[in-house]
């Protein structure tokens, strides 16, 4: 099935649903999309309107649906609550994970994110400055906060910026990191759900204001697929003055590409689909290691 990440940010539109299609009306323009093939709408401009059944219908289908602030960044998100036919089953396993198993997850999920964002500075500078020892110290939950020990060496490094740092609310190449960010997380909780797990039950981000604390958990080890990039975007344009309609088009060109995975040529929303099984399979105890990406 093909899945399309839609952002509709450039003209005002009209959307509503005909047939199982999901008709985008944008002045003299009409377009149509099969519902089963919309997997994340991104709505930034503010004179988009819609019906609820086209919030309905993007539900029903297993998509998922992303609101933008006025600086036409992801700010909220809805996913459908019945993403598979044993929900109640495995959130039971989900609730019940102990505490080993979780901290176990975390440690798989930081040192996969710590190894990518390794082979990111190889692929930028020919060194991986020593991040893929780091992974190899990662223990169990991450209790020596290896992440964070990472992050501060990666983040300069990967712009070629001492002054570089992560920042959600500032623009240029931050910007651009939040935006794709945003739609990876959208991806990667439809996958959760579709996988009979709840988003909001995190191994490790605990937030009690944040709707989606295992869909910000299972993320981790995608990040780098985002600041690659941008970092390459940013080498070879300059840092964006806004988010504009090209830096958005370079993102989902790349969350949309596919990538080498279990020796296949995969979508994105496949390699998280089946990230996310593996964690129900682990909370199952069918299995003790997850399915991750290698890029």
């Amino acid at each position: 099935m093909i899945e399309r990440i839609i952002d509709l940010s450039d003209n005002p539109a009209r959307l509503s649903i005909h047939l199982e299609q999901l008709v985008i009306e944008s002045g003299d323009q009409k377009n149509t999309v099969p519902m089963e093939e919309v997997g994340v709408l991104v709505v930034s401009n503010p004179a988009v309107t819609y019906t609820q059944a086209v919030l309905s219908g993007l539900m029903e289908h297993g998509g998922v649906f992303l609101a933008c602030s006025m600086r036409r960044l992801p700010i909220g998100m809805m996913v459908s609550l019945e993403g598979h036919h044993l929900q109640t089953e495995r959130l039971h396993e989900q609730i019940e994970a102990s505490e080993p198993v979780r901290k176990r997850v975390w440690q798989q999920l930081v040192q996969s994110k710590i190894v990518h964002q390794a082979r990111v500075l190889v692929s930028l500078h020919n060194k991986d400055y020593g991040l893929i020892a780091m992974s190899g110290r990662v223990n169990s939950g991450d209790t020596d906060n290896v992440e964070g020990q990472a992050a501060r060496k990666y983040w300069p490094l990967l712009f070629g910026d001492l002054e570089f740092r992560r920042d959600p609310d500032a623009g240029s190449a931050n910007s651009m990191l939040n935006y794709g960010y945003g739609v990876l997380r959208g991806i990667v909780a439809r996958a959760v759900v579709a996988a009979g797990l709840h988003p909001s039950i995190g191994v490790h981000h605990h937030n009690r204001y944040d709707a989606y604390c295992l869909a910000d958990d299972m993320m981790e080890p995608f990040r780098p697929l985002v600041d690659k990039v941008v970092a390459n975007y940013v080498r070879d344009n300059g840092e964006p003055a806004e988010l504009g309609k090209n830096e958005k088009r370079v993102l989902i060109e790349a969350l949309l590409a596919r990538h080498m995975a279990d020796g296949e040529l995969r979508t994105l929303f496949d390699i998280t689909a089946r990230t996310a099984v593996s964690l129900m399979h682990l909370f199952q105890g069918k299995r003790k290691t997850l399915v991750l990406p290698d890029w």
